[in-house]
């Protein structure tokens, strides 16, 4: 399960497919019933921190986060136990810790609220798959998110290694171009004696940072997901915030 969530590479390897999906209901001892008040409770703070900081609480942010299919990519929730799971990785080097915390799908920076994706082509033919999350900020924490990603890239060439895994090499490619700013990226993972190339490309919306991940085992040069959903993505977040 770790190991999925540090390379989240969706049909790609049988070994390393884990899927998991826990769900379980907190019931009062008093009288069997689950403890909404609790959960309400918890999302009231949440709803109340994300206004203070001008940014998106996880109902709001939900509604502007693709699911179905789009622009030929088919969009699914991923588990929340499975999305848990990659909270907190760490990396050997601090000035790698943007890019590690985004390979187990958060911001080094935490975020008021989240959403996560799972992303696979809807024509058979096509061997790019991946995932996609969304995390709400205040503006200027995302900046800030942005800004030191960059450096991240930028200092670690070479990789870094976190939870026992190898990343072995970061390169910057060229930027797309979306919303606000945008970075792309690659970065290699070492699975065994194989060598993985995984595609990244982080868009900065306003407050919201939407972070899009690829493989294709056989063309690194296509990991990276399509313009057109990515832009169609984007556009929704923009509508959502204006």
């Amino acid at each position: 399960m770790r190991l999925h969530r540090a390379l989240p590479i969706v049909a790609v390897f049988s070994a390393l497919l884990v899927t998991s999906a826990c769900s379980s209901e907190s019931a009062d001892s008093s009288n069997g019933k689950p403890k909404a008040d609790k959960s309400r409770s918890a999302e009231e703070k949440e709803a109340a921190e994300a206004k203070r900081l001008g940014a998106l609480d996880t109902k709001h942010l939900e509604k502007v986060t693709a699911t179905g299919k789009v622009k030929g990519v088919e969009i699914k929730k991923v588990a929340k136990a499975e999305v848990e799971a990659g909270r907190g990785m760490k990396s050997d080097k601090k000035e790698c810790q943007p890019l590690a915390s985004l390979i187990g799908g958060f911001t080094h920076i935490p975020a008021a609220s989240e959403t996560h994706r799972s992303l696979k082509p809807v024509e058979a033919t096509d061997a790019t798959v991946g995932s996609m999350w969304l995390a709400s900020h205040s503006e200027k924490n995302a900046v800030q998110v942005m800004k030191d990603l960059r450096k991240a890239v930028t200092a670690c060439p070479k990789g870094f290694h976190t939870l026992g895994l190898t990343y072995s090499k970061v390169e910057k490619l060229p930027a797309r171009d979306f919303g606000d700013e945008s970075v792309d990226y690659r970065i290699t993972g070492d699975v065994g004696k194989q060598k993985v190339p995984m595609t990244y490309t982080v868009v900065r919306s306003g407050g919201v940072i939407a972070v899009f991940y690829g493989v294709n085992m056989l063309d690194e040069k296509k990991a990276a997901i399509p313009k057109a959903f990515v832009q169609a993505q984007v556009d929704r977040i923009g509508d959502a915030t204006d």
